[in-house]
């Protein structure tokens, strides 16, 4: 394999590391892709869940599965709601690596002599880290440790980063 063949692959790889972003938007049907979904469990009671891309940071995840809750909370005519349950997972990083290796061998009148030596090197980012909330929604008085779903909505917002070009 010669230089030019190499630098195409390591380039082809590089790209494909990148494939898995952060921003908040409605997962992908592949289940792979960063977004948030949600999952009625009763008429109050719902289980949101927020996936970032690869190397995301923990509390750019955990801020927008608290979006995502506000938002269910809206939509379903709530102006409140209570964090029940929460937990995290961290799948390991689904980008590419890239791979050396070096190999020889000798052989002569009846014996043979071999060697080895190979290297990976990451290319994609951290771990894909998923936040669930599992929360209780209603309207009125708040129980002590709610959140208000509008100022939750209104804080997170702002911080979004603005979305991508269309390409």
């Amino acid at each position: 394999m010669n230089a030019r063949t190499l630098l195409l692959a390591a380039c082809a790889l590089s790209l494909a590391a990148c494939e898995t972003t952060t921003v908040y938007a409605p997962a992908g049907p592949d289940g792979r892709t960063s977004g948030f979904w949600d999952q009625p469990i009763e008429h109050d009671r719902f289980r949101v869940s927020y996936r970032g891309g690869d190397g995301a940071p923990p509390a750019q995840v955990e801020d927008y599965a608290l979006l995502h809750a506000a938002e269910v909370t809206l939509a379903n005519g709530d102006e409140w709601f209570l964090v029940i349950d929460r937990f995290g997972m961290a799948a390991p990083r689904s980008g590419a690596s890239l791979s050396f290796g070096i190999g020889g061998g000798g052989f002569g009148r009846g014996g043979g002599v071999g060697y080895g030596l190979g290297s990976s090197v990451p290319i994609g980012g951290g771990d894909q880290l998923t936040s669930t909330l599992e929360i209780k929604t209603g309207k009125g008085a708040s129980p002590q440790g709610a959140y208000n779903a509008r100022d939750v909505q209104g804080s997170i917002s702002a911080r979004l980063p603005p979305p991508p070009p269309p390409r």
